[in-house]
This record gives structure tokens, sequence and C-alpha cells, in this order.
């Protein structure tokens, strides 16, 4: 993004629409006084011409010059304000398209009754469609803004799953479901603590973890390592890794640290934490004689260009025996590209990685979200038959430093 041809063209879009968004303001503010359309364009372009400069200082600066936090809110300013303009673009685009047709209407059938409209005269903006594409954008930012104040409440799924098939004495058994630390983007790590609270709280027999501890870089968990470390449960923390925990996304070396050595640290970085780390491996845990399985894969994910690191036929050997087994598998779309074509007896999937894209609509009934015209299985429980998937909505975040709609989630499930 550096590129100077790529930051010009980036502009002069950026631009473009910021003065296709001010023709809508003009229209609506038509009927102002000459002042009042003074002060509205003066606004309109201060605020235009700061999310210009803010562009610049994110593009051309080093990350310490105003540090992670400053840079990770105003990257999420200009990148809602650019969102918000491009909703609005779609009124204002509608308006001009009805423009369009009524001046060709005009043209290829003239009035001829009334010579004196015969004359070319330009179709004046609707007011309505301006005012509807600058509500619907600034609720989108505005919608945006809000989500900031979100990204640290944590809200408790709680769901009951039964199966015929369960060991008698697994039973009530009580999980808590996190994924999606995302440790590089907690900087509040009292909130955080919180959150853990919550989990302990809980006093679950076993806690599952469903990869991307980490953005990209294992010392993200430095500050973080004892505020996780808490976490215990009488059966055992497990966890699994994301496709974030590679660093596939990052340039290497880093402060003299390759790729392959920064995987090692993050290994153990679950070890330091009490967390037992599964490379598609499984464990059995037992309860008065009976026996369970969890497996655990590294990332395999068959959307976009996610890597396809776990091998699911390794983690599965030696559990055909077990008459029920909980995959741990970060990434959803494993679900139906794998799980239940090739391994029926897999009684429950559990993942993470879609954020429910941490924007989007939840009420009872109803659930929306952008992320799903990329998922099928985004958020929430997911029904193949016997088979059953759990897509975890993400204890941390990335990029965007929020949640509308869609909150960090922990998930409690209790076996019946």
């Amino acid at each position: 993004m550096r590129s100077p041809t790529v930051v010009i063209i980036f502009l002069s879009i950026m631009m473009a629409l910021d003065y296709y968004f001010f023709l809508a303001i003009k229209a609506v503010s038509q009927t102002a006084s000459p002042k009042t359309k003074f002060i509205i364009g003066a606004v309109y372009w201060g605020i235009t011409i700061l999310a210009v400069i803010g562009f610049m200082l994110f593009v051309f600066t080093d990350p310490a010059v105003m540090g992670k936090k400053p840079r990770t809110y105003l990257f999420a300013f200009i990148v809602g304000l650019f969102l918000a303009k491009l909703i609005a673009m779609l009124f204002f685009l509608t308006d001009d398209l009805r423009r369009a047709v009524q001046w060709t209407a005009g043209k290829a059938f003239p009035n001829n009754s009334n010579p004196e409209k015969m004359v070319s005269e330009p179709i004046s903006r609707s007011v309505f469609l301006s005012w509807l594409g600058i509500a619907a954008g600034g609720t989108l930012f505005s919608s945006l803004i809000y989500g900031f104040t979100n990204k640290y409440n944590y809200e408790i799924k709680r769901i009951k799953l039964a199966y015929a098939n369960l060991p008698a004495a697994f039973k009530g058994l009580k999980i808590v479901h996190i994924s999606d630390i995302h440790s590089g983007s907690l900087l509040d790590i009292k909130a955080v603590e919180i959150g853990v609270e919550k989990i302990l709280k809980e006093k679950a027999d076993l806690i599952l973890f469903t990869g991307d501890l980490v953005n990209d870089k294992a010392t993200e968990m430095e500050l973080l390592q004892d505020v996780f470390a808490r976490l215990k449960a009488p059966m055992g923390v497990y966890s699994t890794l994301g496709n974030h925990d590679y660093g596939d996304y990052v340039q290497w070396p880093i402060e003299g640290i390759s790729k392959t050595q920064n995987l090692e640290n993050l290994k153990q970085v679950h070890a330091n934490i009490g967390w037992k780390l599964l490379m598609n491996e499984h464990v059995v845990l037992e309860r008065n004689n009976e026996q369970i399985a969890i497996l655990g894969i590294e990332n395999w994910g068959a959307k976009g260009r996610f890597p396809k690191y776990g091998k699911m036929n390794e983690a599965y050997a030696g559990t055909e025996k077990y008459p029920f087994k909980i995959l741990l598998s970060h990434d959803p779309s494993h679900w139906e590209a794998e799980v239940i074509t090739l391994y029926k007896d897999v009684d429950l999937m559990l993942s993470g990685h879609t954020h429910g894209m941490q924007f989007g609509v939840e009420i009872p009934g109803f659930k929306w979200s952008p992320v799903q015209y990329m998922y099928k299985q985004w958020a929430g429980l997911y029904e193949t038959d016997q088979q059953k998937l759990y897509v975890n909505r993400g204890f941390g975040f990335l990029g965007y430093p929020g949640r509308v709609g869609v909150l960090p989630e922990i998930t409690v499930i209790e076996l019946v």
C-alpha cells in the first residue's frame, strides 16, 4: 500500500467519492442561507481533509510514531468513513439512474404541446433520496463508532446439546468454548481480565480453545500470559491453531526471529500457560471407566486462500473405538468440506474464525452478517443428521476495534 501509485489511486477514489457525496449535501441544503451553506461545506471538507491527512500518516509513518492504539482507531475511523460513503452512494446512484431515465425519456418523447419545455433542462436531484443516502451512511458510521465501546463486552452464550451415544459418565459435562483471542489487538488488560473472570465463574469441567491466539507474532502474548494462565479446568484446557497463528500475514524475519521460530515460540506459549495444544492429534478423557476423545487439528480452510495445514486423518487415527468425539477445528468451512462427508462419527465440532465479522444483527429468530455470504456456518449452532457444529463469535477482535450487533463470546456448552 506504500507504493506512491497505489496511494494516489486510492486517494483519487476517496476524493471522487467525497465530491459525489457533497453533491447530495448540496441538494439537501439548497434552501439554507448562504452562511449555513458555507458552514456545512467547511465542516464537510474539513473532516475530509483530516481523513486524508490521517490516511497519509497511517501509510507513510512508522507504527512507533503514533503508537498502536491511536493507529488502530485512526484506521477504523478512515475505513468507517469510507464505508459509510460507499453505502450512501447506493442511494445517490439510484437517484442518478432515475434522472438519466427521466432525461432520456424527455429526449425520446418530447412534449410538443408545450414548446417552452422542449428546451433541455437539468433534472434536479431528489432531496428524499439524498437524505436517505446521508441517513444510511450516517447510521453506519455512527454504529461503527459506537461499536468501539463493545469490544470487551463479553457475552455468555449457553447451550445444551443432547446425544444418545454420550457415555453416562459424561452426561452433564460442562464445557467452556472460546476462540479467536487475537492478543495483539487486546490493549486493555483489565477488560480482558474481566472476561477471564467470567469464564472462571462458570466452573467448567473442560475448557476448549479453537485458534488464533495471536494476530501474527508470539510476542503479542507477553503481557497477557499471566492473565490466560489463570484459565484452569478439572479435565484440562485444550487448544488448537488458527490461520493467524502461523505468521502468514507478515514479512519475516522480525527482530531477528524467523517465521519457523515464531511458530515454535507460540507453541511454547500454549505450554507456558498450561494449555495442551493439539497438533493433528487426539487425547482421551476418562470418567468412571468411560471414555471420550478430543481431536484437534491445525488450521484447515476450504474458503479463499486460507491454508490447509490440518491433517484430520492423523488426528482421527485410533479414535474409532471411542463412542463420542469432539473435534477442535478453527475454520468452520472444514465442516462441510471434510467432517460430515468423511468423518460421520465426529459428534461435535467446535470452530471460530469468522468473528461474525464483528458486525451484524442478532435478534430472536433472525441473525444476519455480511460474513454469511462467504461462510454458510458463521455463528452459533448447526446440525447435519446427528452431527453438530458450533461456531464461536470470537473472544477478541481484529482490524476494526469494535463490535456492532455481534458481541465477543464465551460459549458454555452442557452435554446432556
